[in-house]
């Protein structure tokens, strides 16, 4: 807005300030939702399986795959991305998918992510994990870019945990299995704080590896690790930059 202030004979135009206005609030992101699986059954189908990893970017521990097959007629409510619910939620939606679903988990190791890269061992992790489950899958949703090595028709999803509700459902599983690993490890590995920043590259991981060094749950390829190795001093901020660029490789 403008107004018009006289002095004398002269006349000059001054602006006002714009007014603010509220800023919008982005609206909550959408559940997953169980529409591609029940596609897919009504073509015929009967065995429709999801599946997911969790810790990609942490610098300890290895990675865990999960692959979950719903029932349709007894998909528990409540089941998102597991980023998006809390420890308390994934707990308890853990124990009904399992209780309600076919389900299979299966780890990759430290030595595994050494040997092969972390990419090749989270996508070994998830075929094998597909090929444990109790029941041969028809087809197959994966979160991610990559297609895995499977028998049936695979199809990625990128960004499939908060699209596909089966892919959701296996997040969560393999998030839950694998917080219980890395606090069962922290007891055989104290000091560390496993059970709290469940191998990521914290600062009080980081002062730990400084002080105790590397265990054998430690991915000895990761950069702040093999630097502690070498005796390099790991500077925090460049920690933190391997780590974000791994989650988002993730």
């Amino acid at each position: 807005m403008s107004r018009v202030r006289k002095n004398g004979a002269a006349a000059a135009v001054v602006k006002e300030p714009p007014v603010a206005l509220p800023a919008e609030k982005a609206p909550p992101p959408k559940p997953p939702s169980f529409r591609r699986e029940r596609a897919l059954l009504a073509k015929g189908l009967r065995i429709v399986a999801g599946c997911d990893e969790a810790g990609r970017g942490p610098l300890a521990g290895p990675v865990v795959a999960a692959a979950v097959v719903l029932d349709p007629k007894r998909i528990p409510r409540g089941i998102d991305d597991s980023k998006r619910l809390t420890a308390e939620q994934r707990e308890k939606l853990f124990e009904k998918i399992c209780a309600t679903a076919s389900f299979a988990v299966v780890a990759a190791s430290p030595a595994r992510i050494d040997r092969d890269n972390i990419l090749r061992a989270s996508l070994w992790a998830l075929a094998r994990a597909v090929r444990a489950l109790p029941v041969a899958a028809e087809h197959v949703f994966v979160d991610g870019r990559d297609r895995i090595a499977v028998s049936c028709p695979c199809e990625a999803v990128i960004g499939g945990d908060g699209i596909v509700l089966s892919i959701a459902a296996a997040s969560i599983v393999a998030k839950v299995s694998r917080d219980r690993l890395m606090a069962r490890l922290a007891g055989e590995c104290p000091g560390y704080g496993f059970e709290s920043h469940m191998g990521y590259s914290v600062p009080q991981h980081m002062q730990a590896l400084r002080e105790l060094g590397p265990t054998v749950h430690h991915r000895r390829s990761f950069a702040p690790v093999a630097a502690i190795l070498r005796g390099e001093e790991v500077v925090e901020q460049e920690t933190f930059a391997f780590l974000a660029d791994e989650v988002a490789a993730g």
